[in-house]
């Protein structure tokens, strides 16, 4: 090599030095400043499995959120996307991930998934090929190590990555001594990492609260996605909002949805009358693959088979948030309040069994109050699964026998809470299965009583009469609990104008009461209400001798007895009725006082 200039002395080349791949040329005594050589920065590279997604709508506030804290305030290097399955956690890192490619050239992109050990390697293969990792061609060289270290180091220059479907603590953090996926990711103050994962115990791990919550769609947003997807022919007949609401906004859902109206050519109309005809029909539609370009290839896309993987998670993590969500499936999806659900101790448990169903996304807490929402699709999902699994009649058993024991009967004091539970319970009954028979009258007699109360009389008298039935094909004729529905539906009927049906029921109540010691609160109490029965049907003589009775009889109780004193009013306005003012005067003012 020859350089033009002085050659002697202190003018000479007095060395040649290599940093980081780059030969910075220095001079004794003379160093040419007027153009120093500089560093190159490095050419960024990328790996990403996917394609842009052409199809992406919305979600503009949570790819701003990445944005800012990653790269612009750089609050943190570590984030997580969180979200129930077929939310569009993996869309979202992906639309983050091309927009970082598009708009910051300074960053290389890479994208691993992390569903298996295995599918972590394959992508650090094809990463170490992309770089040129001299050492990746050797076998006796793990691939996963080598690009950690490269990565690792500052001379790479700024990097994203992408972890895909962090959801299982063995992948993620190893068993015993095995290694995991974390163990072989890049450490570097130019490098950020984006996870996306179901699971909140996996998140808490590896971003503490760097978390990003990726909700379901709003409705514009959702009409907007399902429109790009189906042809115009298919929604010119109108209810595109109707089957967003049906789906409940979730991405997946709403993909699935399109690819089965676009592969049997019906339209939208002719899909919404499909799922809501029967659960049967809408599972059969969620469980139905398709393919998605935008999604693994192995994967399973039907939404459906995307929440098993998670429910079966949940069984082996945790027994008792199984239980729960068991539980939950029969019972409504909405508004469910903590106080109905089987009470697991200590207290911590129940936490953390409500925690972990919450952060796989398939429970939402409502802001300051101990009521939960379901995503309604899960809720089917959860239950037909269960029915698949063989599990149905077991669990369904159980929490009609659980929602019967905890159900108020009735009472203003507990109003609010019945009113709380009489939806579920509600929900609870309307399956025609035999299982559960004696739970299933009890239940049927509280939700009468309730409705009752509310008012609801003809219903009441719907609810009351099943419970009276079921109990009167299994239960002897003087059963307490069979004379109980009996005596509840006499009431019902008596309010409901069916006087002729009242006396007959009640008459016979009595009948079988009779056996029972005079005193017996049971057996007064059905001839109390005897009593007003007739005094409805104009029957004034009856109703005053068999009250003036149960009045004698309770005399034998406390002055200030409730019993006694309600009877002896009921008495005084049998006599009012009858024109016998002076008795009715002088037994009301001694109640009165």
């Amino acid at each position: 090599m020859n350089f033009h200039g002085p050659t002697q002395g202190h003018n000479a080349i007095a060395g040649i030095q290599t940093t980081g791949g780059i030969t910075n040329l220095y001079f004794d005594g003379c160093k040419d400043t007027r153009n120093p050589i500089t560093p190159a920065r490095p050419t960024p590279t990328y790996y990403l499995p996917f394609s842009k997604n052409r199809r992406f709508v919305g979600r503009h506030d949570e790819l701003q959120e990445l944005q800012q804290k990653l790269l612009v305030d750089k609050e943190c290097q570590k984030i997580a996307i969180v979200g129930l399955g077929g939310i569009g956690k993996t869309q979202v890192a992906l639309e983050f991930a091309q927009s970082v490619k598009r708009e910051r050239a300074a960053y290389s992109v890479f994208w691993v998934p992390a569903v298996s050990l295995e599918s972590f390697e394959q992508a650090c293969t094809e990463i170490a090929r992309i770089l040129q990792i001299p050492q990746a061609a050797n076998d006796k060289q793990d691939v996963k190590v080598l690009v950690k270290r490269h990565l690792s180091d500052q001379s790479v220059g700024k990097w994203l990555l992408i972890v895909d479907n962090a959801d299982d603590m063995g992948v993620m953090f190893g068993v015993g001594s095995s290694s995991g996926v974390v163990d072989f990711l890049p450490e570097n103050d130019d490098g950020v990492m984006v996870f996306t994962s179901r699971r909140g115990e996996v998140v808490e791990s590896l971003v503490g609260n760097d978390v990003l919550e990726v909700g379901k769609m709003s409705t514009d947003e959702a009409v907007t996605f399902l429109s790009s997807l189906v042809r115009k022919s298919q929604t010119e007949d109108g209810p595109i909002k109707q089957l967003i609401a049906d789906l409940d906004c979730l991405p997946l859902a709403i993909a699935q949805a399109a690819a089965y109206i676009n592969t049997n050519k019906i339209t939208v109309s002719k899909y919404l009358d499909l799922i809501r005809n029967t659960d049967a029909n809408l599972i059969a539609v969620m469980s139905r693959e398709f393919r998605d370009s935008t999604r693994y290839k192995m994967s399973s896309n039907a939404i459906a088979t995307t929440w098993v993987v998670s429910f079966k998670q949940i069984m082996q993590e945790n027994a008792d948030s199984a239980n729960l969500l068991s539980f939950i499936s029969y019972i409504e999806w909405k508004s469910v309040p903590l106080s109905l659900l089987p009470v697991i101790q200590p207290e911590a448990r129940m936490t953390n069994a409500i925690g972990t169903i919450c952060s796989y996304g398939f429970l939402t807490q409502r802001e300051g109050e101990d009521v939960y929402d379901m995503h309604r699709l899960v809720h089917l999902a959860i239950r037909i699964w269960l029915a698949r699994e063989n599990h149905e009649i077991r669990v369904r058993e159980a929490v009609t026998k659980h929602v019967a024991d905890v159900f108020p009967f009735g009472g203003y004091e507990s109003r609010k809470l019945w009113r709380a539970y009489l939806p579920h319970a509600l929900r609870l009954m309307r399956s025609n299965n035999k299982d559960a028979i004696e739970a299933k009258a009890k239940l049927a007699l509280m939700i009468g009583q309730c409705l009752y109360e509310d008012g609801r009389i003809n219903e009441a008298v719907i609810w009351l009469k099943q419970s009276a039935q079921w109990r009167e094909g299994g239960l002897t004729e003087d059963n307490h609990d069979r004379l109980l529905s009996q005596h509840q539906l006499a009431g019902a009927y008596k309010a409901n104008g069916q006087i002729e049906e009242a006396i007959k029921l009640m008459e016979h109540v009595v009948a079988v009461r009779e056996k029972l010691a005079e005193d017996h609160p049971s057996r007064l109490a059905s001839q109390h209400q005897l009593a007003g029965i007739y005094q409805a049907n104009g029957q004034i003589e009856e109703a005053i001798k068999l009250m003036e009775h149960v009045v004698a009889v309770r005399e034998k109780l406390a002055e200030d007895h409730p019993s006694r004193l309600t009877s002896q009013h009921q008495l005084a306005g049998i006599y009012q009725a009858n024109g016998q003012i002076e008795e009715a005067i002088k037994l009301m003012e001694h109640v009165v006082t």
